[in-house]
């Protein structure tokens, strides 16, 4: 993301390739060793397994994965993210907006209701003919397959959202730079991404530490959600060097703690305090 060397690179410990919990060295596995960028706070795995067949990570079974309400469009959703839009753009419609990983299209529909131009990009065939076929999303405007394999049109769109998405992609920076090719100048990107500075992560690595294992609980790069990157804001502030944006907003969720009830309301106090929860929403203006 920033373009440092291997100097910069720090190893921070080993994830196997199925959940950890408390005590991983009661298991037995695949292991990867996971580095951070002392320059721009990015974790990554290194080396980058990469799956034998794509549909590992893409191939979902729909009765694997949701429930009949799953299909329901909450009323605020996608409301923070819209604000924000709103905001930045002082409201301006229509605009031509592509979602990346656009599922069911929840996201699609509802900048459509707001009265965008929207267009999508799923790679999964399955949540892909069910966002036609029970959604009713245009096919025309929803394409499946790859981001890496998708063309469009120079400076053709004014909005791009990128809801987790880029975490699970093998080179972000080269995603970005093919990004702002397709966006207008001034045009805006939001990311989503799960944070480097996530407080809950290094609470799991200190009691990693104090067990005197080489473990860390970042990424999930053999197992699902297969994280492949956890993000600072400080990635794409210098990354923008590079692929001529600058960061004009950001935000940081707390979102779930995974712990013990007792402990919930003080940690969620501490995140937001901090800015230490678990996902960073970036916005990204071409220049």
């Amino acid at each position: 993301m920033c373009g440092a060397g291997k100097a910069m690179q720090k190893n921070t410990g080993m994830r196997f390739d199925s959940t950890q919990g408390k005590r991983p060295m009661k298991k037995t596995g695949i292991a990867v060793s996971v580095a951070r960028c002392k320059n721009c706070g990015l974790v990554y795995t290194n080396p980058m397994p990469v799956p034998e067949n794509i549909s590992d990570h893409y191939g979902v079974e729909p009765e694997a994965y949701w429930k009949e309400d799953y299909f329901r469009i909450p009323e605020n959703h996608y409301s923070d993210e819209l604000s924000v839009l709103k905001k930045l753009t002082k409201n301006k419609k229509p605009l031509r907006v592509l979602d990346i990983g656009a599922g069911i299209g929840k996201v699609m529909l509802t900048l459509e209701k707001e009265g965008y131009d929207v267009y999508g990009i799923e790679a999964s065939e399955t949540f892909y003919k069910t966002a036609i076929d029970k959604m009713d999303i245009n096919s025309e405007k929803l394409h499946c397959g790859m981001i890496e394999d998708a063309e469009y049109p120079v400076s053709h769109f004014d909005f791009i959202n990128l809801g987790a998405v880029l975490e699970h992609l093998y080179n972000p920076d080269k995603i970005l730079k093919k990004l702002m090719k397709w966006l207008k100048p001034g045009g805006l990107i939001f990311v989503s991404v799960p944070s480097s500075r996530w407080l809950m992560a290094k609470l799991m690595n200190f009691l990693y530490s104090l067990q005197g294992l080489d473990y860390v609980s970042n990424l999930s790069p053999m197992h699902q959600p297969y994280h492949l990157y956890e993000f600072g804001l400080k990635s794409f502030i210098l990354n923008g060097k590079k692929n001529n944006y600058k960061v004009v907003h950001h935000q940081v969720y707390v979102c779930d703690t995974f712990a013990p009830k007792v402990f919930d309301k003080p940690l969620r106090w501490i995140m937001r305090k901090q800015g230490s929860g678990l996902q960073l929403l970036v916005c990204l203006k071409k220049t």
